[in-house]
């Protein structure tokens, strides 16, 4: 659109493809994104939101499955736009929908993560966390949401204000900014309170007196790898959110965000590695006791555990099936 001295600033609503006065180097992103590799990501994400779903169906861990798979979709819809990019860096609908969902899709996926740690502190011994495991759910998953809402909204403000209205452009930056800011110190203090548990845990172990199925669970080796995957899940998403924060904080186009090696490795690699880690390692898989389905009950049969260790493992799934 041109200014009041005439001059033409090319943007994505005076421009549709690449030309002389539309040059790429004029686009947000600076670059034609490259193609097979966007591609690639798009695959990934969507083979994680069918595994998701199909577990989740199959296992009936609802909440887990819904929030996960919903957040590997967004990623999905966001590296398709990516790679239509690819073709015409000037797409204007395809530029907002991979800024849109991949910015959201990782709020969603945290959401699985936050889902967890009730559980784990139900089954192993409730009376060495911070808190009661019923609070865990209740606080981090509206303050997660909480992140998405103020995510959205600075998405839609930064859209609609555009090259012509840098103020509320601004505004808009600043908000996604907020919301970002938040979900780091939400999944700061969700590490701090998980790693600390199974800290304490630990140490307990040891000593007499513990519920005799609770060794049994703590050396299962599909717990073992439950946890494992919840703790590469959390770091690669920890560390996707710290490098939103510096890539946001010098607005829209500046240098970190027209990189896009740093935009593969410390974004596209850390959620879809994330995705796969909770998509591959599920819960009605790998810890039954989030499980709604029937077929719980016999997670107790799992080795290495006695005859006792597996009367105490059912009791502590019934138990927690109440929670």
């Amino acid at each position: 659109m041109a200014s009041s001295a005439g001059r033409f600033y090319p943007s994505y609503e005076t421009c549709d493809q690449v030309s002389a006065i539309c040059p790429v180097k004029a686009t947000t992103l600076g670059y034609y994104p490259i193609e097979g590799l966007n591609a690639f990501f798009a695959a990934g994400f969507g083979l994680a939101t069918l595994v998701a779903l199909g577990v989740g169906v199959w296992k009936r861990t609802w909440g887990y499955s819904i929030a996960v798979a919903a957040g590997c979709l967004l990623e999905t819809a966001g590296y398709v736009g990516r790679t239509l990019l690819a073709d015409n860096p000037w797409n204007k609908n395809a530029f907002q929908t991979q800024i849109v969902a991949i910015i959201l899709g990782p709020t969603l996926i945290c959401i699985g993560l936050y889902l967890t740690l009730k559980h784990a502190v139900t089954a192993l011994n409730p009376s060495l966390s911070r808190v009661p495991p019923r609070a865990y759910p209740w606080f981090f998953v509206p303050a997660d949401v909480s992140c998405l809402v103020i995510q959205a909204i600075g998405g839609g403000l930064a859209a609609a204000g555009g090259r012509q209205n840098p103020g509320l452009l601004q505004h808009g930056n600043r908000m996604i900014i907020a919301g970002i800011v938040l979900q780091v110190v939400v999944l700061g203090t969700f590490g701090s309170l998980g790693g600390e548990y199974l800290w304490r845990v630990k140490r307990w172990i040891g000593t007499s007196g513990q519920h005799e199925a609770v060794p049994g669970l703590w050396h299962d080796k599909k717990f073992r790898l439950f946890v494992c995957a919840m703790a590469g899940a959390y770091s690669t998403l920890f560390i996707r959110c710290v490098y939103r924060i510096a890539e946001m904080a010098g607005g829209w186009g500046n240098h970190i965000m027209q990189d896009e090696p740093s935009f593969i490795v410390l974004e596209s690699f850390m959620v879809l590695i994330a995705s796969l880690l909770l998509a591959f390692f599920p819960p009605g898989i790998f810890f039954p006791y989030m499980s709604h389905s029937e077929k719980v009950k016999g997670a107790g049969e799992s080795k290495p555990q006695t005859d006792g260790e597996s009367e105490g493992t059912d009791r502590a799934v019934e138990k927690n099936a109440a929670v």
